[in-house]
């Protein structure tokens, strides 16, 4: 199947000012999100979707490929639903730009799960590290439901939420998605549900309307840049 990464940049940023564009290690962000995305073997082409002509010429000064969307877009799934209109491909990946520590193996093992499950989506997860809480309401609890393929971890996911675990299974949610074409399309179209408006996760409007995600299992999520701490440990870890 023909899968594109699509990664979703705007410059504006609630934690930390204009992030995708700030230096880690004599790189910006967003460069080195999208060359872990090239990495990937499962991809056919990686392209940047944004509204900013600041961080277009920022792309292109690194070689990215990119696609103009509209300013007014409320999510990253709205934009890369845009830019999708624009080529054909079977299969679209959501990776967030300020992962840029993301493996390619996990891209690759996302793009293998929405292929194997052929569900509405599918996403990942991994156990909970030692240093996070599973109370924490940022840290995002999946719950798997039955294996559509157990010997490469992929679950029905039965659901996500913020609130604290009340017991059985659960993992960290990682916010990288897989669509096939027709289902992007469709997930912007369909009606924000309650839960999805009241815990912020815009993947319970799937769940919500009654489709069907995959979550596959990994071993563990990146270190994502949100705050100036993040940015200053990931300088570290890359030997800056």
């Amino acid at each position: 199947m023909k899968a594109v990464i699509i990664i979703p940049a705007r410059l504006a940023s609630t934690r930390l000012a204009r992030k995708l564009l700030l230096d880690l290690a004599g790189k910006p962000v967003l460069q080195r999100t999208y060359e872990q995305a090239l990495k990937s073997k499962r991809a056919d082409r990686v392209i940047i979707a944004t509204d900013s002509d600041e961080i277009a010429r920022a792309a292109a000064a690194f070689g990215a490929e990119t696609v103009m969307t509209r300013a007014d877009h409320q999510s990253g799934s709205e934009r890369i639903a845009q830019a999708a209109r624009s080529f054909d491909a079977e299969i679209i990946a959501n990776i967030q730009g300020d992962e840029p520590e993301i493996d390619p193996a996990h891209i690759d093992a996302l793009i293998e799960a929405q292929e194997i499950a052929q569900l509405f989506a599918s996403t990942l997860a991994c156990p909970f590290p030692d240093h996070i809480d599973p109370a924490y309401p940022a840290a995002v609890k999946a719950t798997p439901a039955g294996a559509l393929d157990e010997k490469r971890r992929i679950f029905e996911a039965r659901d996500f939420s913020r609130m604290p675990p009340t017991g059985g299974d659960f993992f960290l949610h990682i916010g990288a998605y897989a669509y096939s074409s027709d289902s992007l399309q469709r997930f912007i179209s369909l009606p924000r549900g309650a839960r999805e408006k009241s815990e912020s996760l815009e993947q319970l409007r799937i769940i919500e309307n009654g489709r069907r995600i995959a979550l596959r299992i990994v071993d563990r999520a990146a270190r994502g840049i949100d705050t100036i701490e993040d940015l200053e440990a990931a300088r570290l870890r890359l030997g800056e």
